[in-house]
């Protein structure tokens, strides 16, 4: 059955502005409900709004460049003839902050059903449903429940008369799912702080090679934070490590060793902190990105270029041999190891543990060593990937 969704943007805040409108991530809290919205599959995202002013234009602009079918509207009767009749209809809250956890639980119950927290001090904002339980800001109703409350609405409140008006018809009413994060309404800016920094901490995935999960994390936070506020694009950090590579590639061609490893460990945190500012803004990056796809074979060409030059003004063809059967055993064991995970996965070669593990080698002035080394590093991750994928699973 289709889901659209309904978001309230018209009760203002302490200051005098919408609620809507409070930052939250480098956007507004309103982009935040959209993208939740839509990342559950709500199609398409209604705004009730009584103005529109240009900041609040501005976010529907940056939605819709996003591919968000998002539309202001200014009452219900232009909001029931964007609705399929017979859909599911998404309703978030004025000024509330859910995790997207909680509202594609929602979005997902086959009937009715409305969000709740306990009615205790921590969610005295929020609006009391009866004695046990208050309304979490998230609720599925029907449309055409939608249509019979426009028709009574009158001067009352839209959101908490449709609430009262799903609970009288015996929507189920659902706890918050285990593991998801407790809901925020908002009335100012600082309240979203708290919100900002379990949105940062939610963003760290699971980091599969040693040097993202023991060398990175401390850089990788840092400049998430910072990052998170900003307009910057994650895609445009996805290509600022692709170029850092060539230009890698470019000056161990030219013998500036020094220099290309720089540039090769400045690539390192640029793909994980691009994915979690994606994963923030609840738009995840594709899974066959061309820029990221290109990031190992264009690590493979670096290390090519490297083997040239010793080659070239060290010992001899060897080097370069040595460097292109690290590169095919690399790429072996990658395609070996396929999408899945493997046992011990973080000691097996990898792009980033390569760069780390030459940086001992770099400060010794051992290049060639280093590539003897990662041969056998390359060949050792190639059969216990065999080993993992045919021998205990064969």
């Amino acid at each position: 059955m289709a889901v659209g969704a309904l978001i309230g943007a018209y009760q203002e805040d302490d200051s005098g502005g919408l609620r809507a409108l409070l930052p939250l991530a480098g956007r507004t809290l309103l982009e935040y409900q959209v993208r939740c919205a839509a990342a559950a599959g709500a199609a398409p995202v209604l705004v009730v709004v009584e103005r529109v002013p240009q900041a609040l234009q501005d976010a529907f602009e940056r939605l819709r460049l996003d591919g968000v079918a998002v539309f202001p509207v200014s009452d219900i009767e232009e909001a029931l003839t964007r609705f399929e009749a017979g859909s599911m209809i998404l309703v978030i809250g004025d000024g509330v902050a859910p995790s997207a956890d909680l509202v594609a639980s929602i979005a997902e119950e086959p009937e009715p059903a409305v969000a709740t927290v306990p009615d205790d001090d921590a969610h005295a904002a929020f609006e009391r449903i009866d004695g046990e339980s208050r309304w979490a800001g998230v609720a599925l109703v029907d449309a055409h429940l939608l249509g019979s409350t426009a028709a009574m609405l009158g001067d009352w409140d839209l959101q908490s008369t449709l609430l009262r008006r799903t609970l009288q018809e015996g929507a189920r009413r659902v706890a918050l799912p285990e593991g998801s994060g407790p809901p925020l309404l908002v009335e100012n800016a600082d309240q979203l702080g708290d919100f900002q920094r379990s949105l940062l901490v939610a963003s760290r995935g699971a980091r599969s090679d040693w040097a993202s999960r023991f060398l990175l994390p401390p850089l990788e936070d840092f400049a998430t934070e910072r990052l998170m506020d900003t307009e910057l694009r994650p895609s445009w950090l996805i290509w600022a490590a692709l170029l850092l590579t060539f230009i890698a590639a470019v000056c161990f061609s030219e013998g500036w060793l020094g220099a290309g490893l720089a540039a090769l460990v400045l690539s390192t945190p640029l793909d994980l902190v691009a994915s979690r500012l994606a994963a923030i803004r609840l738009r995840p990056l594709p899974t066959r990105m061309l820029s990221r796809q290109a990031l190992w074979p264009a690590s493979g060409i670096a290390l090519l270029a490297l083997g040239l030059w010793e080659a070239r003004h060290g010992t001899g063809w060897g080097a370069l041999v040595t460097a292109g059967a690290a590169v095919a055993f690399a790429e072996a064991a990658r395609i070996e190891k396929g999408p899945g995970s493997a046992d011990g996965e973080i000691w097996l070669l990898s792009r980033r543990n390569a760069i780390f593990a030459a940086v001992p080698f770099a400060l010794a002035g051992a290049w060639t060593s280093y590539l003897l080394a990662l041969l056998v590093y390359a060949v050792a991750s190639f059969f216990v990937v065999q080993h993992v994928r045919h021998w205990d699973y064969g």
